[in-house]
C-alpha cells in the first residue's frame, strides 16, 4: 500500500475524495475529510473556498493526530460553465400544498425541505429539475473570476487544483493555465477533468486533452487525467460503475502523457467492473464523490443533530471509519506496477 501520492498513481493505487465542488456544508466536509484521511486516500477534492478549505485542513488536522498521512489538498476550478459547479435553487412558496415533493426525494444530499433548497448542502448533481412536475426547480452557476484566480490560490495555498473542462474551451483552458502559473503557488499536479460531454467522440476529446497537455507541460505542470464517465452519478447504482471504465477503454491509448484516474459514476462496484477490463492496468486510481459522502451521511446527521463533530463522537466515527475504509481500502491495496 503506497501512502505517498505519487507511488500511489504509479501502482494504480490512487484514491481521492471529492468533496463536490459546489459543497459548502463546512461541517459535513470536515468530517469526511477527517474520516476518509484516516481511511488512507491520497487527495481530498473541494471547492475553491476559504471557509471550505479551512474545513478541510480542520478534518485534516484530526486525522494527523491519529496517525494518519497527510493527503493533498486540491481545489476545484472550470474553465466555462459546469454542471459541477452551479446550485439548485426554487421559491418554495410557488409550491402547490397538495405536491408529494419528488424533488425532496431524489435528492442525495439532502439539501431540500420546506423552505427550498438548503444552499450549502447543494453539490449541484441536477436530479431535482426534472423531477419537479411544475418545473419550478432552476440551476444557478457559479463561475470564478479570472482576477481573483490568483489572489485566491495564494490564500488557499492547495497541493494541487483540479480544472473542470469541455471540448470547444481551449482559449479559456489556456485562460486559467495562465492564471495558475501566475498565482506562483507550488502545484504537486494539476487534474484535468472531462467527458463526453456534447456528443463529443473518444477521439476528439484525446486530441483536446493532447492540446490541454502542451499548455500545462509549457509552463512547468505535471497533468492528472480525470475520465469523468458519468458526471455526478456514483450514487445511483451499480449500472454507473460501468461508465469510467467504459471511457478508460476508448480514451486511454489516445490520451497523452501522465495518469488516468477514473470519476464519474465510480462506486464500490469500479474495481470489480476494471478487473474484467483489459484496460485495467492503465488505470492509475478512482475519485469517490456523491457515494463517499452519501454512505456516511446518516452518521454525519446524527452528529449534527447533537450539535456535535462526528470527529468528536466515540460512538460515531469509527463506524464512519468501517464504511470509508470498505469502499476505498481495496483500491489503497492495488498494485498493477509489481514489486
Amino acid at each position: 500500500m503506497a501512502r505517498d501520492p505519487e507511488q500511489a498513481l504509479a501502482r494504480g493505487g490512487w484514491v481521492k475524495l471529492i468533496g463536490g465542488a459546489s459543497n459548502q456544508d463546512l461541517a459535513a466536509i470536515e468530517d469526511l475529510a477527517g474520516i476518509h484521511a484516516l481511511a488512507g486516500v491520497h487527495c481530498i477534492d473541494v471547492a475553491a473556498d476559504p471557509a471550505v478549505v479551512a474545513a478541510t485542513r480542520r478534518g485534516l488536522a484530526w486525522a494527523e493526530a491519529h496517525g494518519a498521512a497527510r493527503p493533498w489538498l486540491m481545489v476545484s476550478l472550470s474553465d466555462g460553465l459546469d454542471p459541477h459547479f452551479r446550485k439548485a435553487w426554487f421559491d418554495a412558496r410557488r409550491c402547490p400544498p397538495s405536491c408529494p415533493r419528488p424533488c425532496e426525494r431524489v435528492c442525495p444530499a439532502l439539501a431540500i425541505d420546506e423552505h427550498g433548497v438548503v444552499a450549502a448542502r447543494c453539490y449541484g448533481c441536477g436530479r431535482c429539475l426534472p423531477a419537479c412536475p411544475l418545473g419550478l426547480i432552476e440551476e444557478r452557476s457559479q463561475v470564478l473570476e479570472p482576477a481573483a484566480v490568483g489572489a485566491l490560490l495564494a490564500q488557499l495555498a492547495p497541493d494541487a487544483v483540479e480544472l473542470h473542462t469541455q471540448p470547444g474551451r481551449l482559449e479559456a483552458f489556456a485562460e486559467r493555465v495562465a492564471q495558475l502559473a501566475a498565482s506562483g503557488v507550488g502545484l504537486r499536479r494539476v487534474a484535468v477533468s472531462a467527458g463526453l460531454e456534447g456528443g463529443a467522440t473518444a477521439e476528439g476529446l484525446a486530441a483536446e486533452l493532447w492540446q490541454r497537455f502542451r499548455l500545462l507541460r509549457g509552463v512547468g505542470f505535471r497533468p492528472l487525467w480525470q475520465l469523468d464517465g458519468r458526471p455526478m452519478s456514483g450514487d445511483v447504482g451499480a449500472g454507473t460503475a460501468h461508465a469510467a471504465v467504459g471511457l478508460l477503454e476508448r480514451l486511454g491509448p489516445l490520451a497523452p502523457p501522465g495518469p488516468l484516474q477514473l470519476a464519474g459514476g465510480t462506486n464500490a462496484h469500479t474495481l470489480a467492473v476494471l478487473a474484467r477490463s483489459a484496460a485495467g492496468p492503465r488505470a492509475a486510481g478512482v475519485a469517490f464523490g456523491g457515494v463517499a459522502r452519501r454512505q456516511l451521511q446518516p452518521l454525519l446527521l446524527e452528529a449534527q443533530a447533537e450539535g456535535r463533530r462526528l470527529l468528536d463522537v466515540p460512538r460515531l466515527w469509527p463506524r464512519a471509519l468501517e464504511i470509508a475504509v470498505a469502499l476505498v481500502g481495496p483500491w489503497l491495496a492495488r498494485d498493477v506496477a509489481g514489486p
